[in-house]
């Protein structure tokens, strides 16, 4: 039986999803997530892309990314054996750090776009390891919400459907009508 082609178009935006091999953590503490956001700004030089929106959870991560002359494909396989290579030497591990490929989703329109940000910055909220998304440090919501400065993310696309930060804080955190559908 023939294998499908998949299907790669310049310019599309991706909800990208990795989890821990066997539901196992990914991340064991700070300096993995360090780790995990070098090897992404390393592979980002590589094969350029934008990153508009991440959350790295204990045992899976999000990525909102936007690809211009490489494959996704090509992309995470680069960053994760990277980040796993790494991962393992460190805490003296040996096999797979993730679950199989990474899962992803084309963003079909403006409004996926955005609910999908949102669901990416709320992740942590919904697992309760927070009860606002701007406390938890491993996602990028505080580029969003307080203009922190955040070197791996461009802001400027979802912002641009919002035109203020607190315009995306209230859609993220629910008080805006737009996010009670």
């Amino acid at each position: 039986m023939p294998r499908k082609n998949r299907v790669w178009f310049p310019g599309a935006m991706y909800h990208i999803t990795c989890r821990g091999n066997r539901r196992a953590d990914i991340f064991y503490d700070d300096y993995d997530c360090l780790s995990y956001l070098h090897y992404l700004e390393e592979t980002r030089m590589k094969y350029f892309f934008h990153l508009h929106a991440y959350c790295l959870m204990t045992n899976h991560l999000h990525l909102l990314l936007e690809t211009k002359d490489d494959p996704t494909g090509i992309i995470m396989r680069k960053l994760n054996s990277r980040y796993a290579i790494s991962f393992n030497k460190r805490h003296n591990l040996d096999g797979h750090v993730f679950q199989g490929r990474y899962h992803a989703v084309m963003i079909e329109s403006p409004e996926h776009f955005t609910s999908t940000s949102r669901y990416i910055h709320l992740n942590p909220v919904k697992a309760n390891i927070v009860q606002k998304p701007e406390q938890y440090k491993w996602s990028s919501y505080s580029a969003y919400a307080k203009g922190t400065p955040n070197r791996h993310i461009t802001t400027s696309e979802i912002l641009r459907y919002f035109q203020t930060p607190a315009n995306y804080t209230n859609y993220v955190q629910g008080s805006d009508p737009i996010s009670q559908n």
